[in-house]
């Protein structure tokens, strides 16, 4: 299981933290980060198809091994 950091662009409320599979989610430069645990590619492949059907565009994706705590380092636009 991975660690994944998805950046999109805007701002999306906590209330959607549930929607995405219960990740994470915090402001960073006019972006939003999803942040969590996903147990493999299928559950990510379906918070992608999410950020998708909501118009977000994507602006970056990391992923990191459970025991790793630093960031990924994902850079804003």
């Amino acid at each position: 299981m991975g660690i994944y950091e998805i950046r999109v662009k805007g701002q999306l409320d906590q209330h959607w933290s549930d929607w995405f599979n219960g990740l994470t989610i915090t402001h960073q430069d006019g972006c939003t980060i999803l942040r969590g645990p996903l147990a493999d590619e299928a559950a990510l492949h379906g918070v992608l198809i999410k950020v998708r059907d909501l118009a977000l565009p994507l602006l970056g994706l990391c992923c990191k091994e459970e025991h790793d705590e630093t960031s990924c380092g994902l850079s804003p636009p």
